[in-house]
């Protein structure tokens, strides 16, 4: 295993972070269970987890995903050897009523409730790493490009939200914090805030990127490379279409987009057209379709550590693998130009 250091911390993560939000939706306890058990044997320090999971987030199964890694931590007795993140929800009234009434303000108050909430489900007393999973404010994230303001918006202030978070780290309930599905401007700001107050510095951004979705690499990248404040990068394999496997009209049983249609963020007519050409590129050079889209994610200076999520072992072994796969020039050069015909037809 590869490892980067977690922002300007002395944390060092696995180059791959086991994500977890099938765990307890398409995933049953004992599953998760054996995928975190062989992905620590592998040298995976890093697992990533939220209040919202399971997904897709119903009331049903709020926080089960949290309650499955907590269960495993207190069977296994590795706390100490797992470098653990987690998020708060942020507002999404109608579609997640179910936490905070879909009213979740990232003020003391929440920020509060949520943490404690979630360090019970996990059962441990602190945090290596805790995010806000999207911005309160209204923002172009989840797929909008344009940024469209509000006629009227209330938000919490970014400083408050920094306070609230610097509370939990003095309370040392939480080690590091960071940011989730944010902009340039919403990075910069708590950066800004950070030197400004004399308070912790954001040490991580989860956003998207893959080969269908590379628009971090505009404005962001630059920013995660001089703040040392690197990518968490989540569904770099677009949903698992990067494998190739819904190529061709096809419907793998159990398989995610499967289960979900709905989910097509990744599985668009654009989209299928520039996998086809990845895929194929891959078989030109031997490679294994997820692994050569795994390795191109690794191979980003700005990058700290690529969150898998696997339903299957088989699934969970390649990816872990892929940490060994060097792309060679005549790979990149050709990634390149496929970018060029397909510019990132899942934003």
């Amino acid at each position: 295993m590869k490892y980067r250091k977690l922002g300007n911390t002395d944390i060092e993560v696995s180059v791959v972070c086991l994500g977890s939000m099938t765990w307890g939706e398409q995933n049953t306890r004992d599953q998760a269970f054996e995928q975190m058990d062989y992905a620590l044997s592998r040298g995976v320090n890093f697992i990533d987890t939220a209040e919202l999971y399971a997904i897709p987030p119903r009331a049903q199964t709020y926080g089960s995903t949290e309650a499955i890694i907590g269960e495993w931590l207190h069977s296994r007795g590795q706390r100490d050897q797992v470098v653990l993140a987690s998020k708060i929800a942020g507002p999404g009234e109608g579609w997640i009523d179910h936490i905070r009434r879909g009213k979740t303000r990232f003020n003391r108050g929440d920020i509060t409730a949520a943490l404690d909430a979630s360090l019970e489900r996990l059962q441990t007393d602190y945090l290596d790493l805790y995010q806000l999973h999207w911005p309160e404010r209204q923002t172009n994230c989840f797929g909008r490009l344009g940024f469209e303001p509000a006629d009227e918006e209330h938000f919490t202030p970014l400083l408050e939200t920094l306070q609230a978070l610097s509370d939990q780290v003095r309370a040392g309930k939480v080690r590091h914090i960071g940011l989730s599905n944010e902009t340039p401007w919403g990075v910069m700001q708590f950066l800004h805030y950070a030197e400004l107050a004399d308070l912790p510095r954001i040490v991580s951004v989860q956003n998207p990127y893959s080969l269908l979705n590379r628009s971090y690499e505009v404005g962001l990248a630059e920013v995660s490379y001089r703040e040392q404040a690197g990518l968490l990068a989540y569904s770099p394999l677009g949903f698992g279409v990067l494998s190739g496997k819904y190529l061709g009209g096809r419907k793998p049983e159990g398989a995610r987009l499967t289960l979900y249609p709905d989910y097509d963020r990744y599985s668009n007519p654009a989209a299928l057209a520039a996998t086809g050409k990845y895929v194929a590129l891959a078989h030109k050079h031997q490679l294994d379709p997820s692994q050569m889209a795994l390795a191109y994610v690794h191979s980003r200076p700005f990058l700290t550590s690529s969150i898998i999520g696997a339903t299957t072992m088989q699934q969970l072994q390649s990816d872990i693998d892929s940490v060994d796969v060097a792309l060679e020039d005549e790979v990149l050069e050709a990634i390149e130009a496929i970018h060029v015909e397909h510019p990132n037809p899942s934003p």
